[in-house]
């Protein structure tokens, strides 16, 4: 009885989270476990930050809410959009050896701008570890879930993408992204999850 007691008195906050602008995709092709799905360019705000997953994935968004909030040349705000993303930076190393590793004490956090904000009228950041930029098209595996942002169940879910992209012969490449969709008051049970693959598949 609480939890329908709960889940009624969550109601009236349900139109308010799906109202929150998200970026358009075409679904190319539906698999079990996930699917593919091609988004168009977007134009994103971006900054990288070092510590776990979670508390990475806290600071950037702190670190962008700002901007977007009106911490930019030109107090201009901007309404939130969702996802969230982030993804693991690989940092170059320059001694001993010049090399590449995946550092896991880094992450790059992710907001995609509103649809009608062009990347040469954006505001400019008075945070400079802010980069703007346009994401071009690319095509992801996805697979989605519900429940807690924990670094342990984006992991679980990552090895669950991987295999069944291996079972239906989909190859990835690149870093895996994280995508949250709620904001942190939304109870778990209601929260949205995805975890992307980037992939050359384009399924007809």
């Amino acid at each position: 009885m609480r939890f329908f007691a709960l889940l009624l008195a969550l109601l009236p906050a349900i139109p308010a989270a799906m109202a929150v602008e998200q970026p358009p995709y075409i679904v190319l092709r539906q698999y079990p476990a996930f699917e593919i799905r091609r988004y168009e360019p977007q134009v994103v705000a971006e900054v990288t930050v070092q510590g776990n997953a979670e508390d990475a994935g806290n600071a950037g968004f702190r670190i962008l809410a700002g901007y977007i909030f009106g911490k930019n040349k030109g107090a201009r705000t901007a309404p939130m959009t969702a996802p969230v993303t982030q993804t693991p930076q690989k940092i170059a190393m320059t001694a001993p050896v010049a090399m590449a590793s995946a550092d896991p004490g880094a992450h790059t956090v992710r907001f995609v701008m509103p649809r009608g904000w062009r990347l040469d009228t954006l505001p400019e950041p008075e945070d400079r570890r802010i980069e703007l930029r346009e994401e071009p098209a690319r095509a992801w595996a996805v697979i989605r879930y519900s429940g807690l942002w924990s670094e342990k169940r984006y992991r679980e879910h990552l090895g669950k993408l991987r295999e069944a992209m291996a079972a239906a012969s989909v190859a990835g490449r690149g870093e895996p992204v994280w995508a949250r969709y709620d904001p942190p008051w939304t109870p778990w049970f209601m929260r949205r999850n995805e975890v992307w693959i980037e992939t050359d598949t384009t399924p007809h």
